[in-house]
């Protein structure tokens, strides 16, 4: 066990950016919006937001105050929480858990994000201009099928994520956060106004937040829950980490009240600033993922000042992959830093290059290793499914049920300045509706 000093961020604000950059990913910037609009629209944002407050922010909630407790990495403060409320340390293993599904998931999300900064190179130099569907989609497919290309961008990305990380908590994440957060609010906020002078801005307001109750279904309530589940970052370390760089004066549930409207406001910012231009363009909102890759290249391609809203855009998505990439590395680096000998820079090092050596596998597996590994999945399939539907879930759901059921009732209570009444309401959602909402998902995912 390392005796070296625990960090601690600098203030709230810096606190809520991080954890702010943490939730705003790639999921935000184009999953979210196509899942309202594909999902009737406010009637899926209002069973999104209930899921939100029943069940993201319950184990929000629970991470952070089980990482301020702890004031160590994710492992070793469920360890010393437990142990404290006289409890088995084996409940670390929960901590561990999450740690290794954030090592698990920087891996695959570099490669992501090492498209986004080819993408945003592209719009500089003018790849997509004047190019029809078949042109943009061979430039997607030729990046996937050039191992060296991929290569480069994974390791581009991936250094800036270690160089970030390496700085420290208040030098590296807070000084990142405070330039990046800022400026993905500035490139969105003109990018939906550039939304407003398409003459399609009313049919994308119609289309997020007119409320369609027919399209609502048991699966889309299941997405909704999933997805409030995940765009948090809750059951990947991250949270426990960031709770146990906090000090005891931030009250928890206001903060973690801020870092839910800021992520669902950052979310449907995003759908008012891509869906005028799908409208605009008639293009297709059925693509998914290749909606941002393929349909938007097309659209960016083909109108007036294309080639700025292009380079804006793809800032944006790097932005956005880079705060919630520097948040999955960080639960790692405080891991091996606690536990080894190792100083942060060299500790960040380690856990960076790790992650990055199992990305190669994943971003192998788009062309030379395609054929599948197991369960008929390949590298970076296989990573995905087994952190979002294994992992995630039952890590979040370990931390709400340790939070909820093995923790002192009072002293929660007192923590998070709960009343009477209120304590009532949370011991409800903590011990019944959240473990619930996340075993139905988790079954349902099977």
């Amino acid at each position: 066990m390392s005796s070296k000093q625990h960090a601690h961020w600098s203030s709230r604000l810096a606190f809520i950016l991080a954890a702010t950059g943490s939730a705003v990913g790639l999921g935000n910037i184009w999953k979210f919006p196509y899942m309202v609009g594909e999902s009737g629209g406010a009637a899926f944002v209002l069973v999104y937001l209930l899921c939100i407050a029943l069940i993201g922010l319950p184990i929000l909630v629970s991470e952070w105050l089980i990482g301020r407790r702890g004031q160590s990495n994710p492992a070793n403060a469920m360890g010393s929480v437990a142990e404290k409320a006289g409890r088995s340390r084996n409940w670390m293993i929960v901590g561990i858990s999450g740690i290794l599904g954030a090592f698990l998931i920087l891996s695959f999300y570099s490669v992501i994000g090492g498209w986004s900064l080819y993408y945003t190179l592209n719009s500089v130099t003018g790849a997509f201009s004047g190019q029809d569907a078949d042109g943009i989609g061979a430039l997607f497919n030729g990046m996937l099928g050039n191992p060296g290309l991929l290569l480069l961008g994974h390791s581009v990305f991936m250094l800036l994520v270690i160089g970030i990380v390496a700085r420290g908590v208040t030098k590296g994440l807070e000084g990142a956060v405070r330039t990046l957060m800022p400026a993905l609010g500035v490139l969105l906020a003109v990018l939906v106004g550039y939304g407003v002078t398409t003459g399609h801005f009313g049919e994308a307001l119609g289309y997020l937040f007119n409320p369609d109750w027919s399209a609502l279904s048991g699966e889309t309530v299941l997405a909704a829950l999933g997805h409030a589940f995940f765009t948090l970052s809750l059951g990947m370390g991250i949270m426990m980490a960031y709770g146990s760089y906090l000090g005891e004066e931030v009250n928890l549930l206001k903060t973690a009240r801020t870092v839910v409207i800021m992520d669902t406001v950052i979310a449907l910012g995003a759908g008012l600033a891509i869906f005028p231009i799908v409208f605009a363009n008639d293009l297709d909102l059925n693509s998914g993922p290749g909606l941002i890759f393929v349909t938007l290249p097309l659209a960016f391609g083909n109108m007036g000042g294309g080639v700025i809203l292009g380079l804006l855009f793809f800032l944006l998505l790097t932005f956005a992959a880079l705060t919630s990439a520097i948040s999955l590395l960080e639960p790692v680096v405080e891991f091996v830093e606690e536990r080894t000998p190792l100083s942060r820079a060299m500790s960040t090092l380690v856990a960076g290059i790790g992650a990055w050596a199992l990305g190669i596998a994943a971003l192998l597996s788009f062309n030379v290793w395609s054929d599948p590994v197991l369960f008929g999945l390949g590298v970076f399939d296989l990573l995905d499914k087994l952190t979002s539907k294994f992992m995630l879930p039952l890590t979040g759901l370990g931390a709400i049920l340790f939070a909820a059921w093995r923790l002192d009732r009072q002293s929660v209570v007192d923590e998070l300045g709960l009343s009477a009444g209120g304590a009532s309401i949370w011991h409800l959602v903590t011990r019944y509706v959240a473990p619930i909402g996340v075993i139905v998902v988790f079954v349902s995912s099977l």
